[in-house]
């Protein structure tokens, strides 16, 4: 796939082909340059005057639409957006220096960063141009009644309540977006900056400073004499108690006076946690801070949506990872270390000889045992690599516990969630010390900041290989999602730092609207509750956030970077995040009703197997892969899930590839065939404890039913046994597909309504579009409505590479 550059976009859109033509690192004489120059302005007089003419037809077609009751929520915000952008153009071409030193920041563009600063001013306009055409296009369809779209349902930015599992308002689900990081130095009153476009969530510490100011919690608030910082406490308690929001627990800093009574306290940090989370002086101060701001914000509209009570928290304890740059796991504490001397006395029932045995060691006993952190990963799959990797996983979740209990002390009906990489689960290593189950039980709500990516990586040798197949890597996202939903099904899932926009490794400033949509629309689907992205960094007068100019003390070179090529420089791209929340808002009780329905196949997880491996969640990912474009919802099951919930919710349990398994989750089947659940089991998976040593015991279907597989049966013959047992459990709807390959890229799910109809979500995340057939199982007629524009379709249709349909089909 071609680079998409900006200059390219602007070419291809204006067809100027005789327009100023910059050539980098080539010198231009003096009358080339004014010729360039007096172009330039004459193409930017152009764009201006175009979007100018648009927006005021649109805004009169909005006259002519409220006089016939038609709802003009979208055009509203497409009318602010195009306004602001203008603006923002227009600070960018007075300030080329600016936006090239952003450019100059992000390696990815570094070269053509003079070009790229140059260019992007009508970039701007040029997609503003677009975005205004299309909704006068849209628009124009409603009032000559060529559609009927459904009014929005707004956020109630003031009174939305935080249910068991959603967010409610007015009565309805909804689903609550904004920014993460949001113009810095802002006051949250601006109402330029928080607004429905651009979403009103009061934020509480979602600053990036090393000196953790701001509205931060953090570890400065107290100070050395036992007595709060009252200066900065203000910062949290001004807030005021009108919008929701969520507050941050930011702990990337520690004071000096810290540091000088404990010389340890930085041994162990991580880049977010800058400090041992061990150190019992680290517990005290945190503990009073926790106990103090909870009850001066108990009750309090900016704790809607709970504390967030770590930001990406990792401790990779591996030689070699690229967290090592940051100086991070480079050594443990001595706190550590007798942390994980008690851990290991109570895993080895104090019996010194079986550790010695497994480690292959002579320690006299559990008070003098050492380990070399970080760990060698050539150690992988022996047993002192799983016991660091449980302990350091364990650590961390006791860490957490201790500061939500901290934090319930004082406001036990205190909301929590942690921003989990999804890394931490989804990519094969295991050495970060993240349990994620064991946090998503633990916090009232499931916290992350799940990303995904529209176009190729940037970062060179990095792999970009699914998009031999796909349009977006929907993958990461979707199984995620389903893993999480799985663990905590009656949580609100909040991802407080989406990455679906950019982030470090991919950014496209041309990015396709339809992708921003799709991928917004999948995470809804499978759990999402509420989203902040990353991330929006314009002041109201265009020019970026304080942060990028410097004028905080403090220039974060690596934010200019992330400004580069963002949503802070895409019209298109900012618009579409809000349209398409509207459009999920308007429909979030049909969204509710797809999302909560049984997981009849279940993907069997086993934390052991994943530490004592290489590749296991590459393996796990292509049978998910297979499964996902079935049209049923897939989940996962634990030992801890088998052991928490209602085992009748599923039906089929696979396992594969889960060589090394616990006692505990050996037993956890065994009781689950013995209550009647199924099981298919490949002929590789439960031969081993979490030591490598081999088990005797053998499953027995006992009241349930056993399929074991022949060895080497590989993921098709799974799947087809797999889809053989939940036949009964698949849905009443069938969708055939040719997309002109040889496999599936097109994802469904329905649900019956209590009318007999059924409601379904179709997304097509593959390159070429997909030709449909819909029927019923049953064999009868249907008439199918396009929810989103009342239009009839036939049974036989085609749905464009990102295309979304939600449908209301009945049977005649």
């Amino acid at each position: 796939m071609k680079r998409h550059f900006i200059g390219a976009s602007i070419a291809s859109a204006l067809l100027l082909t005789s327009a100023c033509n910059h050539q980098a690192n080539t010198e231009v004489n003096t009358a080339t340059k004014t010729e360039s120059a007096q172009t330039k302005a004459v193409v930017t007089s152009v764009l201006e005057k175009q979007a100018r003419v648009k927006l005021a037809t649109l805004k009169d077609m909005m006259d002519q639409a409220r006089a016939k009751n038609i709802d003009v929520a979208r055009e509203e915000t497409l009318v602010w957006f195009s306004e602001e952008f203008l603006k923002f153009a227009n600070w960018d071409e007075a300030n080329p220096e600016a936006i090239e030193m952003a450019f100059g920041y992000e390696r990815y563009y570094a070269k053509d960063k003079k070009q790229l600063a140059l260019d992007l001013p009508d970039f701007e306009r040029t997609k503003v141009v677009e975005i205004l055409e299309k909704g006068i296009d849209v628009l124009g369809q409603e009032l000559r009644g060529e559609i009927k779209r459904r009014p929005v349902n707004k956020v109630d930015w003031q009174g939305t309540k935080a249910a068991d599992n959603m967010f409610l308002s007015n009565g309805k689900p909804i689903f609550p977006y904004d920014y993460f990081s949001k113009t810095v130095g802002q006051p949250l009153t601006n109402t330029d900056v928080y607004n429905d476009h651009l979403g009103a969530l009061y934020h509480g510490g979602e600053n990036l400073y090393p000196t953790d100011h701001d509205r931060a919690i953090n570890s400065f608030l107290l100070k050395e004499d036992g007595t709060f910082d009252q200066e900065l406490m203000k910062e949290l308690t001004d807030i005021p108690d009108t919008n929701i929001g969520f507050l941050y627990y930011w702990i990337m800093g520690i004071p000096e006076w810290i540091e000088k009574r404990e010389p340890e306290v930085r041994k162990g940090r991580s880049l977010f946690t800058g400090f041992d989370i061990d150190n019992p002086l680290v517990r005290e101060v945190w503990g009073k801070i926790i106990r103090e701001t909870g009850r001066l914000t108990k009750g309090k509209k900016v704790t809607e949506l709970g504390f967030v009570l770590a930001n990406e928290p990792h401790w990779y304890a591996e030689k070699g990872h690229w967290t090592q740059k940051f100086e991070e796991m480079t050594s443990i504490s001595s706190y550590t270390l007798n942390k994980f001397r008690s851990w290991l006395d109570n895993k080895y029932a104090g019996d010194i000889a079986q550790l010695n045995d497994n480690w292959n060691t002579e320690f006299s006993g559990f008070d003098n045992i050492q380990i070399e952190i970080p760990i060698d990963p050539a150690l992988l799959g022996q047993p002192i690599w799983y016991d660091w990797s449980r302990y350091n996983m364990d650590r961390s979740t006791d860490w957490f516990t201790f500061v939500q209990n901290e934090l319930h002390s004082v406001n036990p009906e205190a909301d929590t969630s942690i921003k989990i990489m999804p890394r931490m689960f989804m990519e094969d290593a295991r050495s970060g010390g993240i349990d994620t189950e064991a946090l998503a039980e633990l916090t009232t709500m499931v916290g992350h900041d799940a990303k995904a990516f529209g176009s190729e990586n940037i970062r060179p040798g990095k792999s970009s290989k699914w998009m031999e197949k796909y349009a977006y890597s929907w993958g990461k996202v979707a199984m995620f999602h389903d893993f999480m939903e799985s663990v905590a099904p009656d949580k609100i899932n909040f991802n407080s730092e989406s990455h679906f926009l950019s982030s470090g490794q991919w950014r496209d400033l041309d990015t396709r609207t339809s992708y921003v949509r799709s991928v917004y629309w999948l995470a809804t689907l499978l759990g999402m509750d509420a989203n902040t992205g990353w991330f929006w960094a314009r002041d109201p007068d265009g020019s970026p956030e304080d942060r990028l100019e410097g004028e905080l003390d403090f220039f974060d070179p690596g934010l200019g970077g992330a400004y580069a090529g963002s949503n802070n420089m895409q019209p298109h791209v900012t618009n579409e995040v809000t349209q398409v929340m509207y459009d999920l808002n308007s429909f979030s009780e049909e969204i509710i009703e797809l999302r909560e329905q049984p997981r009849p196949l279940r993907l069997f997880y086993s934390e052991t197997t994943a530490i004592n491996t290489e590749n296991y969640m590459t393996k796990a990912y292509k049978l998910y892969e297979e499964l996902f474009f079935e049209g049923a919802p897939l989940g996962f099951v634990t030992k801890n899930i088998i052991q928490k919930q209602d085992n009748s919710s599923w039906d089929t349990v696979v396992v594969y590839n889960n060589p090394n398994v616990s006692d505990a989750e050996f037993s956890a089947l065994q009781s689950y065939l013995n209550t009647g659940g199924t099981i298919i089991l490949d002929a590789k998976s439960l031969q081993l404890n979490e030591y490598g040593k081999k088990r005797s015991q053998k499953l027995v279907a006992g009241k349930g039913k056993l399929i074991k597989l022949e060895a080497g049966a590989n993921i098709a013959k799974i799947k087809q046994v797999a889809l053989a047992e939940v036949a009964e459990h698949m849905p009443d709807v069938l969708i055939a597909e040719d997309n002109g390959e040889a496999y599936k890229a097109t994802t469904w799910r329905t649900v019956q309504q209590a009318d007999g109809s059924y409601l379904v979500n179709i997304l097509n995340v593959g390159h070429n579009t997909a030709k449909l057939d819909l029927t019923l199982r049953n064999g009868k007629s249907v008439v199918i409505t396009d929810l989103m524009t009342g239009n009839v379709l036939t049974t036989e249709f085609e749905l464009a590479s990102e295309g979304i349909l939600l449908l209301e089909v009945k049977a005649q």
